[in-house]
This record gives structure tokens, sequence and C-alpha cells, in this order.
């Protein structure tokens, strides 16, 4: 089942990869979206594609910048219905003793204090909507399981899933819904740089780590991004509306990393 039409979207990182994905699957759905992006050239390029697409350039991290985008979207949707909190960095690799404080912090300033950003400001919109009004949080399968070398990572994704149970509880009064979808290894190039980065930590062939991450997979494949805008989809449907506080795994089950 697909979202009612006219739905108002805000999607963070979304010029590309899976942001982009989802985006153009909810243009699909007859839905109006607003997406943010720290990459301008990549906002104006995706934008250009539909009518039904409306772009902001903001990094996650700058308050300031946030507070413009909420209000665009305001001014441009006149409200919100869904946001997808999807903005988010791969992080350093590497023992944690090698870890360079700077780039643990900026993880943490990105994956985690960025999404605290735009709650803060849409909720407040989402509790005047008329529709019924919900929250997909983007983590990880890194936020249900533990992942050496990418600690910083992994750590972000874990608080992501408490701050979608917590606000699940939090917002359900309101009749907003708050889930997480967990990714698992998907298809692409920001896949190739973690693999690649973690093939090099490991002292191995980038195709010797490939096949590792395939083994760890009950499916023994990589998730698409397709998948993923196809859960958010549904999540964001009629279908959903008694899902609430639920980090939702799209991955092949994935047994360990």
């Amino acid at each position: 089942m697909k979202p009612q039409p006219g739905l108002r979207v805000l999607i963070t990182g979304a010029a590309s990869g899976i942001g982009a994905a989802m985006a153009q699957a909810f243009v699909q759905a007859d839905a109006q979206v607003v997406i943010c992006d720290i990459d301008a050239v990549a906002v104006e390029a995706f934008t250009s594609t539909s009518t039904s697409l409306h772009g902001c350039v903001a990094d996650v991290s700058d308050s300031s910048q946030v507070d413009q985008v909420v209000a665009v979207t305001e001014r441009t949707l006149g409200g919100l219905d869904l946001l997808i909190n999807n903005a988010g960095i791969a992080g350093p690799t590497g023992a944690i003793e090698d870890i360079d404080e700077q780039q643990w912090a900026q993880t943490v300033t990105t994956n985690l204090n960025g999404q605290f950003k735009f709650l803060r400001r849409a909720v407040p919109l989402m509790k005047e909507t008329s529709r019924s009004a919900s929250i997909i949080t983007m983590s990880s399968v890194a936020g249900r399981l533990g992942y050496a070398f990418r600690t910083p990572y992994a750590a972000t994704k874990w608080a992501l899933v408490g701050l979608t149970k917590s606000l699940a509880i939090e917002l359900g009064p309101s009749d907003i819904r708050v889930n997480a979808i967990l990714p698992g290894v998907v298809q692409g190039e920001r896949m190739d740089r973690v693999i690649a980065a973690r093939a090099e930590s490991l002292g191995i062939t980038v195709d010797a780590m490939r096949d590792d991450y395939l083994k760890k997979i009950s499916l023994r494949r990589m998730v698409t991004m397709q998948d993923i805008a196809a859960t958010a989809l549904f999540l964001a449907s009629p279908a959903a509306r008694n899902i609430t506080g639920q980090a939702i795994s799209v991955d092949g089950n994935v047994e360990y990393l």
C-alpha cells in the first residue's frame, strides 16, 4: 500500500544514494518532497528531475541551516507529514586507539546530533498536521550488531535506535509514529568505499572483503536502495498505522559484522 496522495515529506541527505531513492519513490506516490543535502550541485541536478521535488543546501550539523530547511519546508509545502532523517556519514575505520578524536566527534555531530536538530524543529509542525504523521529514522544493521573497527559509526546507529523507541513513546499520544529502518549491506558506491577502507585496515584484498560481507548475510546478497525505499513507503502508508517504536532491518538477515 502506498501513502496517501499529497503527503508532505522532508528527507535529509537526499540528493543521492538511499535518500534520493526514497525521494523518487515518494514522488512517484504523488507526494510533495523537500530534500536537503550538503552537495549543492547534486541538489540542483536531482530537483530538476521533477516539479514535485524541492531542494535546499544544508549541513545537518549546523543548527541555523537546519532551521532554514524546516522554514523552507513549511513555506513550500504548507506543513509537514513525514520526516525521514537520513543524512549521515560513514566515519573513520580503524582500531579504537587509532581513531582521531575530531573524526569521532564529526561522526556523532552528523549522524546523531543532526537528527536531533531536525526533530526539534520538525515535530512542532507535525503536531499541527491533520494527517497521521510519522518519522523514519535511518539507522543501520550496525545499530543492532557490534561492528569492530567502525565504532564511531556503530555507536551513533545504536543511539538512533534508542532515540526512535523513546520518541515513539513520547509522540504516540500526538498520533505521530516513529520507526527506524536498519539497512544492511546496500549495493552502491558508498558500500564500495566502506569495503575498500575495511579491507585496507585488515590488510586483505577488496574482493576477499566483499566475499566476507556476503558470507555474513543469510540470503547471500546485498540489498538495493529500492528495497529501502519500498520499506519507507510502507511505513508512511495507512497499512502501517499501528506500527511504531520499531527498528526494522532490511538486510537479508545479516548474522554478524
